[in-house]
Order: C-alpha cells, then structure tokens, then sequence
C-alpha cells in the first residue's frame, strides 16, 4: 500500500483481500467437500451392505425395493459420513494450499491461522448443528422405514434356486434333493423328498425318478409334480426307536402337491418396530427413559417386597400348618405335639402383637424325624430352593433387560450430541493436519485421514458396547472418542499456528539414524565450475600431518575388550583430552576433504569417497572409532602417494 493512503483506504482495500481469502478458502474447501462426502457416503454404504447382504440377495426383490432400502441407509448413515468427509476435504484443501505455498503467503501478509480458518469455522459450526437436526428429526424417520423394510426382507420366501447334488431346505418343513436338473425345460431327476409337515416322528419320504416344480399366478403356493416314483408313511410315531414300525408304501406314476409357499413381498407392521430406539428423536428418548425408569423402580419395589417375604426370609418358629396331612400323619406323637404346642404358642402371641418367649429349633425336629420323613423334608427344600432360584433369575433378567433398555436409548440420545461435534472435532484435526504436513491429492492425506477416522470409529465402539453392557456409565463411554481425540485437534492447532515442523520426515529420519548410528556416506563428485584449484604440496604435508597424529590417538585407544571399553567410557567422561584429539582429526579430515574436493582428478575424488564420517561425541561405538582411524590412514596413504607421484612429481 502507497505510504500516503489514508487509513480508511487502507482499511477498505484490507477488508476487500480478506474477503477475497475468505471466498478463496470456501470454495476451496466446498469443492473438495462435495467430492469426499460422496466417497464417504459410498464407503459407508459399502460396509453396510456387507452385514445384510444375506437379505438382499436371492430374494426376488423388485427394483423399487432396492431403490427404496439404499435411499433409507443413505439417509441413516449421513450422520456418521459427514465427520469423515470433513475431516478429507480439510486435510487435502490445506494441504493443497501449503503445498502451493499459498498459506505461507497467506501468513506473510500478516493473516494468522485463526483468521484464515474463521469462514470454515463458521461453516462447520452450521454443518454440526444441521447434522444434529438431521439426526434428531429426519434420521429417527429413516431409521424407522428402514427397520421396517429390513424386517419385511428377512420374512420373504426366497426364490427357488434347487442346487445339483445336496439338500435343499429354502421350503419349510421339506427337504428336497435332487441328482440332476435341466435348467431348460425345468425338470428335475432323482428325486428324494422328505415332508416332515405332520411332524418329525411322521416323515413322509419321497422317491421319484423325475419331477418338475412350480410356483402359481399368485406367488402364495408351489406346484410338485412327479412322476414314476414311490412314498413311504411312517404309521406309529411313537414307535420310531424299535425295530417293528408299521408304514405305509405307495407306488404312482404321476402325483402332484400343493405346498405353502408364499414369495410376494409384505410390508411388516410399524408397531413391531416402535419401541427401538433409534427410532426416536431425543424428546421422545427423555419421555421414554423418564417412563422406563419409573415403571422398573415400581417393578423392583415388587420383586424385593416378594424376595423379603419368600426368598429371602423362612420362618423363625416351626408349626404344625407347615406341613402337609401326610407327613403330619407319619409323624411321631411327640413330634405332632410339640409342634402342636409351638403353633398354639405362636398364634397366641401373634393376637397379642407380642413375640413368643421360645422357639423350636428345626435342627432338633429334623433330627427327631424318621429317614422317610427326613428324605421328604430335604426333597422339599430341595424344590422350594429350586423354584426360588428360578424366580430370582427370571426377576434378574428382567430386570436386567430394563438396564439395557434404557441404557440403549442413553446410547442414542447422546450419540446425536456426538456425532454431531465429531464434525467440528475434526475439521480442527484435518485442517492444522493438512497446513503442517503442505502435501495435497488423495495419497499421504487420505491414509493419515482413514487412521485418524478408524481410531476414532474403534475408540467410540469401544465405549458404545461397554457402556451398553454397563461396564461403564453410558454418557462416558459415548463420549470417549471425543475425549481421547479433542486434545490431538488442540495439538495440531497449536503447532499448526506456531510453524512447527512435526510431520517434517527428514528429522524423524535424521534421529532415528543418529540413535541407531547410520551414518551418511560421502559422494563427492566432479565439479563443474571450479574458482580455486588446490594446493597441491600444502595438502601433501597436510596429509602427512594426519596420517601421524591418527596414528598416535590410535595407539593411545585401549584394546576391544570389555575392560577396555569401560576404561574408554571413564576417560571420556572424566578426561577430555581424547575427545579433543578425535575432534582435531575429524576437522583435519574434513579440511582436506573440503579442499581436495576441487580437484578435476577423477581418482583423487574417488579416494576422498572412502573417508568415514566421523563422530566424536558419540562413546558407544567405540570399536566403529578404531575402524575410522584405520581408515583414514588407509586413504590418507593412498592420495598421499597418488598426489606425489602423479601430480607433484609432474610438475
């Protein structure tokens, strides 16, 4: 801007470029966002038309059926597409920018991360809240129709495909082989029928040499006809484990059935599909959890109140009505008198609102009783204890059913809170992601993205079953994903807006070389331009120079043992005289390399190759120390005498 322009112009050509950026950054991004939420649209789909394909396929469904089970899933699966498209097309439209370089002249001009993102805050934030009215009022709807088609799907007949070879049970009540059939005509061979329509016990089997099968106008019923063949009857189900069974045979030439057999396509009842909860907006959800939780704690109220007074309670004082007439007949006289008493006693007191003064001790009448009466006494134990222990498992299971009832529609209810901030969640993920890593397409990007969205798809049905099984409460682990993953978004912000290099390969490579000790590797080359040719006698004495104090500090180094290597470490550390030594001929080394690498000799370059790359502050590869000396004297020697005799001694 002209330094002599006013403020006000100033500002008015500012707000123009940013709102130019901001039509740039929403078109970038919107472009991307059209193509990634159909990709995720299909991948989805794709994943859920894996689990019921069973009940699309050889079902003679119509075409108008399929087109009506797609669009429902799709309408289902919106919700959990949009977050993966988002977090796509951000990824790949800030990794374009950077890419481009456009986002570093974006900063350059003083915009900061924040500012550039604002437009597609905005957008996500209206993106986030759409999703949540779609999930809470078109989506319950959808899943609705979709349940109810689903179900309808699994009640269909399927279409009559009779394989060659093994039985076929796709009609009920019969199974039916058939050796060979003749896909032209119809006609079935061999044929073995079992009709098991008046019961297992009365199996009517069927042998025909050939037959063909139909289905009426109607599609409510199937037509056998056979020919040439026989039928066995089983006459005495009951007497189908011995080995004298009356049966009835039967030989025709030509006999035809009628089977139950309806293939048309009936839409299933709504009201069988009502009570699931992902067929509910969320203030139904409340009102349905406000009402199951009432009608259970009334029900459990019930069932403690029954437990206290039989399960968990017995009578502290035995009479004689316990017991049944024939056990109070086989009694003895002193026993039935004794209770007798004990129930007299018991009755008084209980008029009198006051406890008895004693009891009788059971332990005593079980002993007192004879061994028939005490085998009866312990059978009925043994039943009241059975019986008690069947109606606490049914209560239990009842009850149980209720908790996961209502912890199923906690699940729904807050996953529409959910999945609904994944989308702002992962806009900030994708987006910082996108500006750090600066690589668009659909390569790098899109493999970070799947890792991304399947941690997250893994995290959230973690929590999804454990909560559902009350493993943990359910508004826990619906938010889990989002727990876990929020702090990555905040990551990738904080470095995105401060440069940081965190995808910055080269450095990741560089540590890991320098923890495992892989070293780079010299390629000196010819040059093609070269200012300053080297001094050719100076390096001669230069390398002198070398070759003598390698030698020294080579002496000097303890051997390659285990004692040695300690003595080493403990030099290193307490001394530092070796280290400066090492680190005068690592210099050395590369003042040489640095001048000789000027030279048009071909060998001389090639010699300058074979010098290792020293490292003098690394202490645990002490043997790699002794075999870098030994090379440098080994090359120093060589050019030493390479540079004498071929080029000194020329000149």
């Amino acid at each position: 801007m002209h330094p002599k322009m006013s403020a006000c112009a100033r500002r008015c050509i500012r707000m123009r470029l940013i709102k130019r950026l901001d039509m740039f950054i929403l078109r970038n991004f919107l472009s991307l966002f059209a193509g990634t939420f159909c990709i995720s649209l299909f991948v989805v789909m794709m994943q859920f038309l894996w689990k019921y394909i069973d009940e699309l396929v050889g079902k003679g469904l119509t075409f108008d059926i399929y087109v009506k089970f797609f669009f429902y899933a799709a309408e289902t699966l919106v919700p959990l597409a949009l977050p993966l498209a988002i977090l796509l097309a951000s990824l790949i439209s800030f990794g374009n920018i950077g890419e481009r370089l456009e986002l570093l002249a974006i900063k350059a001009a003083g915009i900061s991360l924040f500012r550039t993102l604002r437009p597609l805050i905005i957008l996500i934030s209206l993106l986030s809240l759409a999703s949540f009215h779609f999930q809470n009022r078109i989506a319950p709807d959808a899943q609705q129709k979709l349940l109810q088609l689903l179900t309808s799907m699994k009640m269909k007949s399927p279409e009559l495909d009779i394989p060659e070879g093994v039985f076929y049970d796709g009609i009920e009540n019969i199974n039916l082989y058939v050796e060979k059939k003749n896909e032209k005509t119809g006609m079935l061979y061999d044929i073995i029928i079992y009709n098991f329509q008046d019961g297992v016990s009365q199996a009517h089997i069927i042998l025909a040499d050939s037959g063909r099968l139909e289905t009426t106008s109607n599609k409510m019923h199937l037509l056998l006809h056979l020919y040439q063949g026989e039928q066995f009857e089983n006459l005495q189900g009951d007497a189908l484990q011995t080995q004298d069974v009356p049966y009835r045979r039967e030989t025709f030439v030509e006999k035809h059935f009628i089977i139950d057999f309806d293939t048309n396509f009936n839409m299933a009842d709504q009201e069988d599909i009502a009570g699931n909860a992902m067929t509910k907006d969320m203030k139904q959800l409340t009102h349905d959890i406000d009402s199951m939780e009432s009608y259970y704690d009334s029900v459990s109220v019930v069932f403690y109140a029954e437990m206290q007074r039989s399960a968990l309670t017995y009578p502290h004082v035995a009479r004689l009505s316990d017991y049944d007439s024939l056990s109070i007949a086989e009694m003895p006289d002193s026993l039935r008198k004794v209770l007798k008493k004990s129930e007299d006693d018991y009755l008084a007191h209980r008029h009198a609102k006051t406890a008895p003064q004693s009891s009788v001790n059971l332990d005593t009448l079980y002993r007192q009783s004879d061994s028939q009466a005490k085998q009866r006494i312990l059978m009925s134990a043994l039943q009241k204890a059975s019986f008690q222990e069947m109606d606490v498992s049914y209560k239990a299971d009842m009850m149980e059913s209720g908790d996961k009832q209502i912890r199923r529609h906690w699940i729904q209810y807050w996953q529409k809170i959910t999945m609904s901030l994944a989308c702002l969640m992962f806009f900030f993920i994708g987006a910082p992601l996108g500006a750090i890593i600066r690589k668009g397409g659909l390569g790098f990007p899109v493999v970070v993205a799947v890792i991304i969205f399947i941690t997250y798809y893994i995290i959230n049905t973690f929590g999804m079953k454990v909560g559902r099984e009350g493993g943990m409460p359910v508004w826990l682990g619906m938010w889990l994903s989002t727990i876990v993953l929020t702090p990555l978004g905040v990551f990738f912000t904080i470095k995105s807006n401060n440069d940081s290099a965190v995808f910055n390969m080269d450095a990741y490579v560089n540590l890991w070389r320098k923890l495992l000790g892989i070293r780079p590797k010299r390629n000196i080359t010819r040059k093609e331009v070269i200012i300053n040719d080297p001094d050719y006698a100076d390096m001669h004495k230069t390398l002198e120079q070398l070759i003598t104090t390698s030698r020294e500090y080579l002496g000097e180094l303890p051997r390659s043992t285990f004692f040695g290597y300690m003595a080493y470490i403990a030099r290193y550390f307490f001394s530092k005289r070796e280290d400066m030594k090492a680190e005068g001929i690592m210099l050395m080394t590369e003042y040489i390399v640095d001048v000789l690498s000027n030279s048009k000799d071909r060998q001389v370059l090639r010699l300058l190759n074979g010098y290792p790359v020293m490292e003098t502050r690394n202490f645990r590869f002490y043997r790699r120390r002794r075999k870098d000396l030994r090379a440098i004297i080994k090359y120093s020697e060589q050019i030493k005498t390479y540079i004498y005799e071929n080029i000194l001694s020329v000149q």
